[in-house]
């Protein structure tokens, strides 16, 4: 759980990511194997902050509704939980428009112990 310095800082789009990962356009294995290496990175670093950009689901038809989500974005949250690091990620968050919106996220990892 993050404390409430943590959430203002999201919510007005003050954070400033340590290192970044641009996974649109990449097939899924791809983006899975990306993000995995990203964040032993980002760990190895001792990063706090890593932004990851999935990329906003293709605008059609067929969205009018805004609830397809890409297919990176669909499948993030499961690599995360079940990925190498998963016990290193202490938050997941949508970013603040600054950052790409709906189309990217904050992963707040632990720091070391």
């Amino acid at each position: 759980m993050l404390d409430s310095s943590w959430e203002r800082r999201i919510r007005s789009g003050a954070l400033s990511p340590d290192i970044s990962i641009d996974l649109h356009g990449h097939s899924l294995s791809a983006a899975h194997a990306r993000l995995n290496q990203a964040i032993g990175a980002a760990v190895a670093q001792d990063a706090r902050i890593m932004l990851v950009v999935t990329g906003k689901p293709p605008k059609s038809a067929g969205n009018a509704g805004g609830t397809r989500r890409g297919a990176i974005r669909a499948e993030i949250g499961h690599w995360l939980e079940t990925g190498p690091h998963a016990d290193r990620i202490a938050s997941v968050r949508i970013a603040h428009p600054r950052h790409g919106g709906d189309g990217a996220l904050y992963l707040i990892l632990r720091r070391r112990k």
